[in-house]
């Protein structure tokens, strides 16, 4: 059964119970018919930090993916910040994405160029051509506004270095500070830590709440990780064979319980 909506942790110490993403009945089935992810039912709040866990194969990254429509649901509505997201025309779905930050397992990046043209990439929702793709030709307020964001994630000295040069934790945050110049109102991050090693993807989790926190944004985390589960989110879902098998907030959640549910996708 679903947790009721946890309130949002503003400013001000206000609450809010509008929710920033609302799903109901989602699903999504293979073109043979087998089911993947099977009458999905949830909302977030605003500026919560939720985990989404489950074993491999229990539909996790099939529903990022669905949320933002980069796979096609087969039945259910989604409403996220405010929008129907399955009645967008593609055009309008193309400039609804750029307000939702995504963080991937896999930095997609272009290696040869310099970690602050990188960044610059992420403002092509608002720019384009070439003064979107390279650090020489942006006009300045962009340039100014991507070392901003470097700033932010560690790596303003590495502005002028190659990506290729960088390690795989400061690719990620260059990632992430790219991801940053979207100016997003909600973030979605699949297992951003996954390829790397453990004190480096707490550093990176770490960073990514942080940011969150200070943006009053919400986050929707597909984590790999029982402890980073614990210690970077306010709510945990868990998926088993594509259904909510585990709803609810951190602070109640079983360590031990957890760990099975990561392992076999048992409840906890």
């Amino acid at each position: 059964m679903n947790a009721p909506l946890l309130p949002a942790r503003t400013a001000t110490g206000s609450t809010e119970v509008g929710p920033v993403l609302r799903v109901s009945g989602l699903t999504k089935a293979y073109a043979d018919g087998r089911p993947i992810l099977q009458g999905l039912d949830f909302a977030l709040a605003p500026g919560q930090s939720t985990a989404l866990i489950g074993a491999n194969g229990s539909g996790k990254s099939t529903l990022l993916k669905c949320l933002i429509r980069l796979t096609e649901p087969s039945q259910g509505r989604i409403e996220m910040l405010g929008q129907d997201i399955r009645a967008l025309s593609p055009a309008a779905l193309r400039r609804f994405r750029a307000q939702v930050g995504i963080v991937w397992q896999k930095h997609n990046l272009v290696p040869r160029l310099s970690a602050l043209s990188n960044v610059i990439h992420g403002v092509q929702s608002r720019l384009s051509g070439p003064r979107a793709w390279f650090q020489s030709l942006a006009p300045a307020d962009v340039r100014a506004e991507a070392m901003a964001c470097l700033a932010r994630v560690g790596l303003a000295d590495r502005a002028s270095a190659r990506v290729d040069s960088l390690s795989g934790g400061q690719q990620q945050r260059i990632a992430i500070a790219r991801m940053l110049m979207q100016r997003p109102a909600f973030i979605l991050a699949d297992e951003p830590d996954a390829s790397l090693d453990p004190q480096t993807g707490e550093e990176v989790m770490s960073l990514l709440l942080n940011l969150v926190r200070a943006d009053g944004l919400s986050l929707l985390v597909i984590s790999h990780r029982l402890e980073h589960t614990l210690a970077f989110s306010d709510r945990i879902l868990g998926l088993q064979a594509g259904r909510i098998a585990l709803d609810l907030p951190t602070a109640r959640a079983d360590a031990e319980g957890l760990r099975r549910f990561f392992d076999h996708g048992d409840h906890a």
